[in-house]
């Protein structure tokens, strides 16, 4: 590729290249279903998408041509040339056919009608497609959910044939680990991800062409309990959940020959079950292994299995058995201890030096029977002993014998043995290792895992503070330990999906990683869990708690925002168009209990410092956008009825909450918190004459609270982006800088590496820390101090909205967001009363910037790209470079 330049000539900047021949490659980053090659998947119109990879400035898609093949060269779909810049289209071929792979390409045109090269081929694989085509049924050993010891299952077979390719099919209820010949089957964890089990289970796809052998074979299956048979008992009920039962799986493993045959091997009562050393697994406290009830070669081709008990049939768990298409779970980093206290020979600390969600590893020598005990925890007492006290508290044990985040293992005094849980996961910093008789360990006999979605990062920020730095660093911490198949809280005391953590967190999750499939799969959940009156529950999945509690709109309108930031994200309206029924349902329960506009449904601004505002004004709040999110779906689809009548319901909305909260002669809502005036700016229901003076008055709440925050999780989202977005940047970031209570630096000044669940870090209650309901400021460094926003108007980054704060006290920043067009770079660097910004926007995109109120052109130089009527440049793709002075 010819790298161009930026001369500043005669005090005018111009862009020149090196050389005008063609620079760029074409297609790239190709995916569909917005995964890069996946197998198993069900959707009969695959989504397919791509990025223009092409550094020559202004470079633009003119057209695309995707073509779709079978294996055998067999065309299903010839799009044909089409004019148009989309990025993202649907398949619209011959009906696709299960078991298939097929390839797929793109071509691009671009400026002037230049052809790019064809792109490399991707594939995607299809599945099951529909429910008839499963072969096998659902096994189990029982069905006695007081069963402690976790089963293994098997089934031997032999090939005498060349096998052309091989896949396993696998759902289950409850969690599995899949072996072939005594391998364990691919990297995944905890798989399947969590679903209302009683109403939709997933299945996933793994190629084991390789992994097969000529001759006797042996598939292994180890079934773990996960949600589906809680054993543990607290708070939520999760052990008296309406789909309760011992776990159950389905398998096919379907071989292709090359002779061109195929042969189906399936779950059904010839396979052979018996119950493994995994003793006990809860998905919420911990795992217990006795290394003595070990069967060597369980899983191997040539064990014999004679003695073990026949599996038994059972009843499929739901009608829905899907095709798990996202992100997996996996060992992410893997990390060692920084520290190690040893108290005696049976007692001892690790410290693995930050906070994470995941799993401990241990290795040690011992005599037979001896018992560890690995006590997991967020910190430690000031003995240096693990201290649970924060965590446990919603934890209702009938007995000793499951203790909370406490790892169990019994040696079986076979020289040095190795234990890792496979059936959980912990919220931890701290290992404290108690065992019944003396052993040796050193710093390297202890590992940690830290385990979550896999989700691909595609975002950065780098500063010139190490503090924002790290605030950065521990919003991203805490935000993928809380994201495991489905957003949760806090990786330890709960688990749970809580539907209001996730909205405030979103835009974090998507400035930083690529989540849509994490996100969609939580839809879904949420489709399955909205009752037939529109109300959802507070926690998703759920057993049946919260649906009376905690479940008002400042929650639950996660079913309107996430499929709405999505299409501004992703320039994807599937999410929309799957969750447009729920959404309107929701909204219409809302509208049918509070005719008026106004809603005292919710829970409102959640630990806040010390003022709480009106659950009614934040909830109507929510209510608000979720109708306005409702109008524009509509309009989107053209329903037009619908478009207009939720626009007017929304004007009602906006209207009763400015005619009850709105003082119009001072500006101030309420009684004047810093939730009541920053929230209804936020979330846009503030009279455009008046919005300058109501920021003004909460810039002035702010400075009169002494510069500190006195909000809850729903002020925390708002007061910082309303401040940086109108006008009083500064003030933001010095709130966000702050290093003394109440403040996101309190807490790093205090050592932590992840967000807490509380302002307060001696809090008695509320006290996790590893939570994410105050993780918006993840997001607040791209949109405030980057200026990174999608253009609603041009959804999916197609045009860039560039809105930069040069704030005082940061002199140095830089962010890179890969969006669905490509890589988006905004830096700047001042030195006294200059600035020098640059910028980068992809191929395919445009972009709008913003120049900061006090700043202006250094003299005499002309600024790039087109001036508009507001004041504001648009900017083609290719790389700016400002040089600005203080006004």
């Amino acid at each position: 590729m010819k790298p161009f330049i930026f001369l500043f000539l005669a005090g005018s900047l111009f862009i020149s290249t090196l050389s005008m021949a063609q620079s760029g490659t074409g297609a790239s980053r190709l995916r569909c279903e917005h995964l890069t090659d996946p197998l198993g998947i069900d959707n009969p119109l695959p989504r397919f998408s791509w990025v223009l990879q092409d550094n020559e400035p202004g470079a633009v898609q003119q057209s695309y041509q995707v073509t779709v093949q079978k294996e055998d060269g067999q065309e299903m779909w010839n799009s044909g040339t089409v004019a148009s810049a989309q990025t993202l289209i649907t398949y619209k071929g011959q009906e696709l056919e299960p078991f298939t792979r097929y390839r797929w390409s793109v071509t691009l045109t671009g400026k002037d009608g230049r052809r790019y090269p064809a792109a490399a081929p991707a594939f995607f694989e299809t599945g099951m497609m529909q429910q008839t085509n499963w072969k096998g049924g659902w096994i189990s050993d029982g069905t006695d959910i007081k069963l402690l010891p976790a089963p293994y299952f098997r089934k031997s077979f032999n090939l005498s044939k060349t096998v052309k390719s091989a896949r396993v099919y696998i759902a289950a209820a409850g969690l599995y680990e899949l072996s072939l010949n005594a391998r364990k089957i691919g990297d995944h964890r905890l798989d399947p991800m969590y679903t209302r089990f009683d109403r939709r289970n997933l299945y996933v796809t793994y190629d084991i062409t390789d992994q097969l052998k000529p001759g006797k074979n042996a598939i292994g299956v180890l079934l773990g309990n996960g949600w589906y048979n809680h054993q543990s008992t607290a708070v939520w009920f999760f052990d008296k959940a309406p789909w309760r039962n011992r776990p159950a799986f389905c398998l096919d493993l379907r071989i292709t020959y090359s002779d061109g045959s195929a042969e189906t091997i399936s779950t059904d009562r010839s396979w052979k079950t018996a119950l493994s050393p995994v003793r006990f697994n809860s998905i919420y406290t911990a795992e217990h292994y006795d290394a003595r009830n070990e069967i060597p070669g369980w899983n191997q081709p040539e064990f014999d299995d004679s003695k073990w008990a026949s599996a038994i049939d059972r009843s499929v768990p739901s009608r829905q058995i899907t095709a798990q298409t996202l992100h997996p779970i996996r060992d992410v980093v893997k990390i060692t201890p920084v520290d190690l206290k040893k108290f005696n020979d049976t007692n001892y600390v690790f410290n693995l030096g930050r906070n994470i969600s995941g799993v401990s590893e241990i290795r040690v020598s011992g005599a037979a029977g001896t018992v560890l005990r690995l006590i997991h925890s967020e910190r430690i007492h000031s003995s240096g002993h693990a201290d649970l006290s924060n965590i446990n508290v919603h934890y209702r044990p009938t007995d000793d014998s499951d203790p909370f985040q406490t790892d169990i293992f019994t040696l079986k005094g076979t020289g040095e043995e190795t234990f890792k849980p496979r059936f959980n996961y912990k919220g931890f910093q701290y290992v404290e290792v108690i065992s019944s008789k003396p052993v040796q360990l050193g710093s390297s006999s202890l590992t940690g895992y830290f385990m979550h979605s896999d989700v691909p990062p595609v975002g950065t920020v780098a500063t010139g503070s190490p503090l924002i730095n790290k605030i950065w660093e521990a919003t991203n911490n805490s935000y993928l330990s809380n994201l495991f198949g489905y957003p949760t809280d806090c990786p330890q005391r709960e688990k749970n999906g809580w539907t209001g953590d996730a909205v405030i967190a979103l835009e974090t999750g998507l400035y930083n990683f690529d989540g849509i499939t994490v996100y969609e799969k939580w839809l879904a959940d949420h489709r399955d869990e909205q009752q037939p009156n529109g109300v959802l529950p507070a926690i998703i999945p759920t057993s049946g708690w919260g649906y009376q509690w905690a479940n008002g709109p400042d929650w639950t309108s996660t079913i309107a925002i996430i499929p709405w930031t999505l299409y501004q994200f992703y320039g994807d309206t599937k999410p929309l168009a799957d969750n447009y029924e729920n959404i309107k349902s929701y909204v219409d329960h809302i509208t049918e209990l509070y005719p008026t506009g106004l809603t005292t449904w919710g829970l409102g601004d959640w630990v806040p410092v010390k003022s709480k505002s009106p659950v009614e004004l934040t909830s109507s709040l929510y209510y608000y956008k979720d109708v306005t999110i409702l109008a524009k779906a509509a309009a989107l689809f053209n329903k037009k009825e619908a478009a207009s009548r939720y626009m007017a319901l929304a004007e009602k909305i906006r209207k009763a909450i400015n005619d009850k909260y709105l003082d119009v002669t001072t500006g101030i809502y309420g009684t004047g918190l810093q939730t009541e005036l920053s929230t209804p700016v936020y979330w846009g229901v503030v009279p455009d004459a008046l919005k300058a003076r109501v920021v003004a008055n909460l810039a002035k709440k702010v400075t009169a609270d002494g510069i500190q925050l006195d909000v809850g999780i729903l002020g925390a989202k708002a007061v910082l982006n309303v401040l940086s977005e109108n006008g009083y940047a500064d003030l933001a970031y010095q709130l966000a800088a702050r290093t003394t209570y109440p403040s996101w630096g309190w807490w790093i000044e205090n050592g932590a590496t992840t967000l807490y669940e509380n302002w307060q870090i001696d809090a008695k209650r509320d006290a996790s820390l590893n939570h994410i309901m105050f993780g918006d400021i993840g997001a607040w460094f791209y949109k405030a101090l980057g200026g990174i926003f999608p253009d609603p108007e041009h959804p999916g980054f197609s045009n860039i909205l560039l809105k930069p704060n040069f704030v005082t006290g940061l002199n140095t920043f830089n962010a890179t967001y890969n969006s669905v067009r490509g890589s988006i770079r905004s830096s700047w660097k001042k030195s006294k009363h200059q600035v020098v910004y640059e910028c980068v926007i992809p191929a395919n995109s445009s972009a709008t910037f913003y120049l900061p109120a006090s700043w202006e052109p250094e003299r005499n130089r002309q600024l790039p790209g087109i001036k508009n009527p507001d004041g504001s440049y648009t900017l083609s793709s290719g790389t700016y470079s400002f040089q600005l002075k203080k006004k």
